[in-house]
C-alpha cells in the first residue's frame, strides 16, 4: 500500500544551508532502497516536506525526522492512502520558496512567506502541485 505524507517543521539551528544539504544528501542516498520519493521546499527557517512509499517505510522515516535534530515544530499537515505516486520522478526534490515569484505563494497565503502552520494540508499540497507544473522542483532523477 502506497501513502503520502505531507509534513512541515522549521529549522532548529541558524545554520539552514548546511541543515538542507545534509537532508538531500542523506535523502538521495537512502530513499531509492526504501522506494521513497518526494520533495523538499523550503523558505526561511520552515520546510515543508512530501515523501511517498509504501506505509511502513513512510512511517518509519517519519520516525526518524521527528528524532532528527535538524527539526523542531514538526506537524503532520496530511497523511493519506494513494493509488499512484506524484513525486515519483524524485528521490527528493528540492525546491528554495526565496527564488520563487512571490505571487505564486500569495495564491495560497494571506502573505507572500512559506508558513505552512497557517493553512491547511490541502493548500500547502496544491502549493507543490504548481510547483511541479511551473518546473520550480530542481534534483529531478
Amino acid at each position: 500500500m502506497l501513502v503520502r505524507l505531507l509534513y512541515a517543521s522549521r529549522a532548529n539551528d541558524n545554520n539552514r544551508a548546511a541543515a538542507i544539504e545534509s537532508i538531500m544528501a542523506q535523502s538521495r542516498e537512502h530513499n531509492p532502497e526504501r522506494g521513497i520519493t518526494g520533495v523538499l521546499c523550503y523558505g526561511g527557517d520552515i520546510f515543508i516536506q512530501v515523501v511517498e512509499g509504501g506505509r511502513m517505510e513512510v512511517n518509519e522515516l517519519y520516525g526518524f525526522i521527528t528524532r532528527d535534530p535538524r527539526h523542531k515544530d514538526i506537524a503532520i499537515l496530511k497523511y493519506e492512502e494513494i493509488t499512484e505516486r506524484r513525486f515519483s520522478g524524485w528521490t527528493m526534490g528540492q525546491v528554495n520558496i526565496d527564488k520563487i515569484n512571490p505571487s505564486v505563494l500569495l495564491k495560497y497565503s494571506s502573505r507572500p512567506v512559506l508558513d505552512p502552520y497557517s493553512v491547511s494540508g490541502e493548500v500547502s499540497m496544491a502549493l507543490l502541485e504548481e510547483l511541479i507544473s511551473t518546473a520550480a522542483i530542481i534534483g529531478r532523477v
